[in-house]
């Protein structure tokens, strides 16, 4: 059985959102929500979650899982907000610790904060399974972007975070704390032992010209096509060209809110005696 898939675009930071849901028993997860964040302000709203709360509402689902590929780089995560408003359970990759302990470095965030991955419900293994009603879910860990980077595979399809991008754009920059291009070549080609006709679900899509957004490629189509990552491309290519194209790459514009929130699973940190939570600008450090 296949699982009924819902996409939601979210135009300001190119991200993809989705809710899997098994058709037999209305049981759902929410994969990748963003919580809106303007940063000339640093106000946060729920707008855009709050779509993916009406659809499980009118199409009655119970969101089990609300799910992340990795701790976001270019978004704030929506996840802690849809866990609490669902009660689902809230979970990541289980190299996030790595990934907090990096960033409490960076942002000297001082003993209250635990890079222990406590705060998320479930830390995820590879080859770990988890249900989504009748529908078996299948983690992969896909390292080499982030350290905490992992898949979910259903049925015939895979979310696959950053891990790839749509064949004309090519693959995920590998410059971040733990990033590791020759890992990232590796995890792909866990990626293409899937059957061809596999259905990857992009996180982000950030198109060259006038083409649309899109969110689903097949694995067929980025063996054949993928401007990085296409069959006969050695993991030496591929460090070499990879390597080169981040030197020349901007910092993601929400990489500074959007890491020390979503290290947290989405929430803000605590807020101080004035009642008011602050992030940190760390100056030249990144």
């Amino acid at each position: 059985m296949q699982p009924t898939v819902t996409d939601f675009f979210h135009d300001a930071t190119g991200t993809f959102s989705y809710v899997v849901a098994d058709a037999a028993t209305r049981e759902a997860a929410v994969i990748d929500a963003v919580l809106n964040y303007d940063p000339r302000t640093a106000r946060t709203s729920t707008q855009f979650a709050d779509r993916i709360v009406a659809h499980a509402r009118e199409n009655n689902l119970r969101v089990r899982w609300v799910l992340e590929t990795h701790a976001h780089a270019d978004h704030v995560s929506a996840g802690a907000y849809l866990r609490d408003t669902f009660g689902a359970q809230l979970a990541i990759g289980s190299g996030i610790r790595k990934v907090q302990a990096a960033f409490k470095q960076i942002f000297n965030l001082g003993e209250d904060f635990k890079p222990d991955g406590s705060q998320f419900d479930r830390l995820l293994q590879d080859g770990e399974t988890l249900t989504i009603g009748t529908l078996p879910v299948r983690v992969l860990a896909m390292p080499g972007h982030t350290n905490d980077s992992i898949a979910y595979v259903v049925g015939n399809c895979a979310f696959i975070g950053d891990t790839l991008f749509a064949p004309d754009v090519g693959s995920a920059r590998c410059d971040f704390p733990g990033g590791d291009a020759r890992l990232l070549h590796a995890s792909v080609q866990k990626l293409y032992q899937l059957p061809e006709s596999t259905r990857l679900f992009l996180c982000h899509d950030y198109p060259p010209g006038s083409r649309l957004p899109r969110c689903e490629v097949s694995v067929a189509e980025q063996r054949l096509s993928n401007l990085h990552l296409r069959d006969g491309i050695s993991a030496d290519q591929f460090v070499s060209m990879r390597v080169a194209r981040d030197r020349g790459l901007e910092a993601p514009n929400l990489i500074l809110p959007a890491i020390q929130m979503n290290i947290r699973g989405g929430r803000k940190p605590p807020p101080e005696a004035n009642g008011t939570s602050y992030l940190k600008l760390p100056v030249d450090t990144l």
